[in-house]
């Protein structure tokens, strides 16, 4: 059995790994983590679509990974989380090329952003990190459907974050309609809505061969960050046993969503919050590992999915 960790990087994951004929899509593709996770799948010889909501950017990334001459086939396409319309106009041209998808990497986020709402008018952290997510995915499982089978399923991976432990979930006032907003407070909420997402989903369609898991990547340098000063940082860094935290490398940053995404050690396995390419224990209030009970708590998963579902005007049953 191998041994992965806190250092471990996609190319260590990855390893003798062949995803030849594997189809693959991941989100927020044209910067940081989602280039490396394009960069790793690709590499291992699946067809990876990658989605973005900035076309010269994607365009971009495009160019330059193609360029390395990697072994799978790699796409894109344009993809706006804050925007309903448009994710489902994503969604429809996506499942007439791409009929069966094996793996959906959910790797778009915002972080800490001033308040804002998204073209439908939802809170524009929550919009964007679960919202926009919840419509992509349940449009496209009929292709996630289709690749999953008793011998592999396909699997679903969404980014959430350590900041989970910011917020539990507050269904009294999701959108911040009645109290003041907090951008910090916010993030953690959208980021345990990652992880009720990735419970609710696997409950459902387990059944149908296709598995979910909420991943905490790491604390990296990347866009994610671009709205946080040094007060933010300095509220981070409190936040953690002895105010010092340990940050990754963008290859360490995405191992974890690939190796949520392939390891075959996870086969059979879901709804489970993953770090450091394990399987997270409970939280403590020793350290800033492990995840929180709210976030896992089946209850509050079917609440959130009923929601959820309200929201986008659209039922994905199961």
């Amino acid at each position: 059995m191998r041994v992965l960790g806190f250092e471990s990087t996609t190319a260590e994951v990855i390893a003798g790994q062949d995803l030849t004929g594997r189809v693959a899509l991941v989100t927020g593709a044209s910067a940081g983590l989602g280039i490396e996770t394009v960069r790793a799948l690709a590499g291992a010889g699946a067809t990876v679509y990658m989605l973005a909501r900035d076309q010269g950017k994607l365009e971009a990334a495009l160019a330059m990974l193609r360029a390395e001459a990697l072994p799978g086939r790699i796409e894109s396409a344009l993809l706006d989380l804050a925007d309903l319309a448009q994710i489902r106009s994503a969604a429809a041209h996506l499942l007439e090329i791409c009929p069966r998808i094996d793996l959906l990497i959910n790797n778009a986020g915002v972080m800490a952003c001033p308040q804002g709402k998204t073209a439908q008018g939802f809170e524009m952290q929550l919009g964007t990190n679960h919202v926009g997510h919840f419509l992509f995915t349940g449009l496209l499982l009929p292709a996630l459907k289709a690749a999953g089978s008793p011998q592999r399923a396909a699997r679903v991976v969404n980014l959430s974050s350590a900041g989970h432990r910011f917020s539990a979930f507050d269904f009294e006032d999701p959108n911040y309609e009645q109290r003041p907003y907090d951008k910090w407070q916010s993030y953690g909420q959208s980021k345990t809505a990652n992880v009720l997402f990735s419970v609710g989903l696997d409950a459902r369609l387990s059944a149908h061969h296709v598995r979910a898991f909420a991943v905490h990547p790491g604390a990296i340098n990347t866009e994610l960050g671009r709205h946080m000063d040094e007060n933010d940082m300095g509220k981070i860094l409190a936040s953690f046993p002895g105010g010092k935290m340990a940050f990754k490398s963008i290859p360490q940053g995405a191992a974890t969503s690939v190796w949520a995404a392939t390891a075959p050690e996870l086969e059979g396995r879901g709804g489970l919050y993953l770090e450091d390419c394990h399987v997270a224990e409970a939280a403590t209030n020793e350290t800033m590992s492990g995840v929180q009970p709210w976030a896992i708590d089946k209850q509050a998963a079917e609440q959130l999915w009923q929601l959820s579902e309200q929201w986008v005007g659209q039922d994905f049953g199961g």
